[in-house]
């Protein structure tokens, strides 16, 4: 072949696959509201909390733990059990929120801080048989309490990046494509053992996970909005094409609160079209100040409907 028509058809053939290859788009603003509960046991329940219609709303219960329930709890190497209020948020009241409301979804959480007055440490004995014993108790509960999705919480860690990258990455495969759930979020923060870990398993599985719960919370209480919407930028960057969600913690322990200028960065980030949703720790806190944060937040992102 002629150099020229070589050429040529080089140049073709890049055209082609420039056009034609998959490409991830990127993330845009969203109507998703989303909400811890359960954890503290006050009682509460979801029809408790206030839904916008306009809204893309998710319920996270908290927690389920790979630990025993005995008085001194330890790893059982990915056999989950129920640590959230189950006497109040229970399976006919996840089918009742559902069926009252379509567009909520309920999901759970994994592990958590801490359990029985101690760390909740991911611990397992080895991949294989962690993920058979996960898939098998978490498929049990999620199809006992009709849930949609998953939401990784893990705090603490007795294995490497990689293990927990393998480990939680071939957990979400195989319910996924067994139809078991429909989602699938983690929840890092900035602390260099938490995010090492997440990394990894962003690194290795991020076309599985489709929202990066970053608790933003985890920063000091004294975060300015200029230096929430850094972090923002630094965390969106870590987990680069993530629905990376902002975040308050209902008790105003840390990080930008909605007193102190958190709708201001919303806005920002709003008008940068990068605000992918809210997310909240926790229902329980709220209740007793009557939800107005929650409220305010969805009738934000009710304007995405």
């Amino acid at each position: 072949m002629e150099p020229r028509k070589s050429f040529i058809v080089i140049l073709i053939l890049q055209v082609f696959f420039t056009f034609n290859s998959p490409v991830k788009s990127a993330p845009a603003n969203s109507n998703l509201f989303r909400e811890y509960i359960g954890a503290e046991f006050n009682n509460i329940r979801f029809t408790d909390v206030p839904i916008n219609p306009n809204c893309k709303f998710h319920f996270i219960l908290s927690f389920a733990i790979d630990y025993d329930t005995s008085s001194s709890p330890s790893p059982t190497n990915g056999k989950f059990n129920i640590f959230w209020d189950s006497d109040n948020l229970s399976p006919s009241q996840v089918s009742s929120i559902k069926s009252q409301n379509s567009n909520v979804k309920v999901a759970l959480s994994l592990g958590g801080d801490s359990v029985a007055g101690g760390s909740a440490y991911f611990s397992p004995s080895s991949t294989d048989s962690w993920v058979s014993n996960a898939v098998s108790s978490l498929t049990r509960i999620i199809n006992n309490y009709n849930l949609d999705g998953i939401d990784i919480d893990y705090e603490h860690f007795d294995a490497d990046p990689e293990t927990f990258a393998d480990c939680i990455g071939q957990l979400i495969s195989t319910l996924k494509s067994n139809g078991v759930i429909q989602f699938a979020s983690i929840a890092p923060f900035d602390d260099d053992q938490v995010q090492s870990h997440y990394l990894a398993l962003w690194k290795k599985y991020s076309h599985l996970i489709d929202y990066v719960n970053f608790q933003f919370y985890a920063y000091d209480k004294s975060t300015t909005v200029d230096q929430f919407m850094d972090y923002f930028t630094t965390q969106s960057s870590n987990y680069h094409g993530g629905k990376v969600l902002v975040s308050f913690i209902s008790d105003g322990s840390g990080g930008l609160s909605p007193e102190n200028g958190f709708f201001t960065a919303c806005n920002r980030l709003k008008s940068r079209k990068e605000l992918h949703g809210i997310f909240v720790w926790s229902a329980d806190d709220s209740m007793s100040k009557g939800f107005s944060y929650e409220k305010k937040s969805q009738a934000l992102l009710a304007i995405f409907h």
